[in-house]
């Protein structure tokens, strides 16, 4: 079982909060399902999965949001390749260092460990479970490994959940992210996603439950999906590489190039917010430069009410000139 501490100094942006809210104590990044192939290999002989992981990563670097964490659940290789994990790793570590960023790798069922282990921690190659700790200035991410060697369903070994509890025996400051692969959670996907689901969730439940454990992030489904778990809310981050067509009729299983996105978690101190954010450029309809900012941030509350709350002001009858 491997345990590793790496601290992270404070989220360095200060955002003047305009409404009830103060501003996130955290902001997260969750990425899942790359599905990187030896030799860059298209995936499915159609996928860049190279591309749309750096079309994301520029993208995110381009917002002017700098998280301090990114976490990526699972199944970061196809098929477990050591070139998959050193292209992952050329594209992933310099948009990280850029944004000061933390990686934070989570294995997935199509992930292998000894690769996994050497290929991303520069460890000598393992089979154990690749359990490991952040604490993220306070903030707790656990990424913990629910792969099965040789299989694709999920499983925990009961060494894992007594480490997980021990883990969880002594709260952190801001509370615990618990990142996995395989989400404690049911699927429209009947049949297939059923039949690869995480197995024992009874167990982690009771290891979860009445903890610290605020969140739980995960990957495997390709599509971007939420629920409950134990009193604690799952968010579930859509595939870089491909989605999953939830409302194609007659097809098990039916991949679609369209979809891709990437989660945004805010971590405030009462609550989690997570917003999914499509991968690509959008064409513009509508929008404001960002000087607008400066003159809202000198208003007064009554101000901002009448200007951007009232349906008669200029700003909202189309009078105040876009950029």
């Amino acid at each position: 079982m491997v345990r590793r501490i790496v601290a992270r100094p404070t989220y360095p942006v200060v955002v003047k909060p305009l409404g009830q809210h103060p501003a996130a104590r955290h902001v997260v990044v969750h990425i899942s399902d790359t599905h990187f192939l030896g030799a860059n290999k298209p995936l499915y002989g159609q996928i860049d999965t190279d591309s749309n992981l750096t079309r994301a990563m520029t993208q995110l670097e381009q917002s002017g949001i700098r998280p301090e964490a990114i976490v990526f659940t699972g199944d970061l290789a196809d098929l477990g390749e050591a070139d998959a994990y050193a292209r992952l790793r050329a594209i992933v570590e310099p948009a990280a260092a850029r944004l000061g960023a933390q990686i934070i790798w989570v294995m997935g069922n199509h992930d292998e460990r000894p690769e996994y282990s050497r290929g991303l921690f520069d460890t000598d190659p393992s089979t154990e479970p690749q359990d490991r700790v952040y604490d993220i200035d306070g903030l707790r991410i656990i990424s913990f490994d629910t792969s099965v060697p040789g299989y694709h369903h999920g499983e925990m070994t009961d060494g894992q959940l007594d480490w997980l509890a021990d883990v969880l025996a002594t709260p952190a400051e801001h509370g615990t992210l618990l990142a996995l692969h395989h989400p404690p959670m049911p699927t429209p996907l009947l049949w297939a996603m059923e039949m690869l689901e995480l197995r024992g969730q009874d167990r982690l439940e009771r290891v979860i439950r009445g903890t610290d454990v605020r969140g739980i992030l995960g990957g495997h489904l390709h599509y971007s999906g939420h629920s409950t778990f134990a009193g604690v809310p799952v968010s579930v981050a859509a595939a870089t590489c491909y989605t999953l067509a939830l409302t194609a009729k007659d097809r098990l299983l039916s991949g679609v190039d369209a979809d891709q996105a990437m989660n945004l978690v805010h971590v405030y101190d009462d609550r989690l917010v997570h917003s999914v954010v499509p991968i690509g450029d959008r064409a513009e309809i509508t929008g404001f430069a960002a000087d607008v900012v400066e003159r809202i941030e000198a208003m007064t509350p009554e101000q901002r009410t009448e200007t951007f709350s009232k349906k008669t002001s200029s700003f909202n009858l189309g009078e105040e000139p876009r950029a």
